[in-house]
């Protein structure tokens, strides 16, 4: 995903969609300017927030919040990545995209794609990549 990134320039801000462990939010520090990412489960986005601090990341910063709405208060963004499967492509999403700014996400349920979702003038233009298998997306939050 984030090589795909990448094929179309460095991205300026990015908003990334499950933290985790925090392991691709250190990768996208290293390649965008600024990273918003979002995690559901508090816990898990606490230790990502120690774990990059650690690192020495300064250019990210993560919510404790439900993945479904985005962040809309710091939209646009260049890159929007999910790193769960979501049945179909949230609008608040692609809402919150910049123009020519690209989305990456998993897309189904038993069987995924990756698909890559890019915001053009005439509106939006969807890509396969390829057959991938990732978690689902769920909302909610867990504390």
């Amino acid at each position: 995903m984030s090589e795909l990134a990448l094929e179309r320039g460095r991205p300026k801000k990015v908003l990334e969609l499950g933290s985790g462990s925090g392991y691709q939010t250190a990768i996208l520090a290293s390649l965008a300017d600024e990273i918003c990412s979002i995690e559901r489960i508090k816990p898990l986005m606490e230790r990502a927030k120690i774990k990059l601090r650690s690192l020495r990341i300064h250019n990210s910063r993560l919510r404790h919040a439900d993945g479904f709405a985005g962040w809309a208060s710091e939209a646009p963004f260049d890159l929007i990545l999910s790193a769960a499967a979501s049945q179909k492509i949230p609008q608040a999403w692609l809402q919150q995209l910049k123009p020519g700014g690209q989305l990456i996400l998993p897309v189904g349920l038993e069987r995924q794609k990756l698909v890559r979702v890019t915001a053009e003038a005439e509106g939006f233009v969807e890509e396969c990549i390829e057959d991938v298998h990732f978690v689902p997306l769920v909302s909610g939050l867990i504390r």
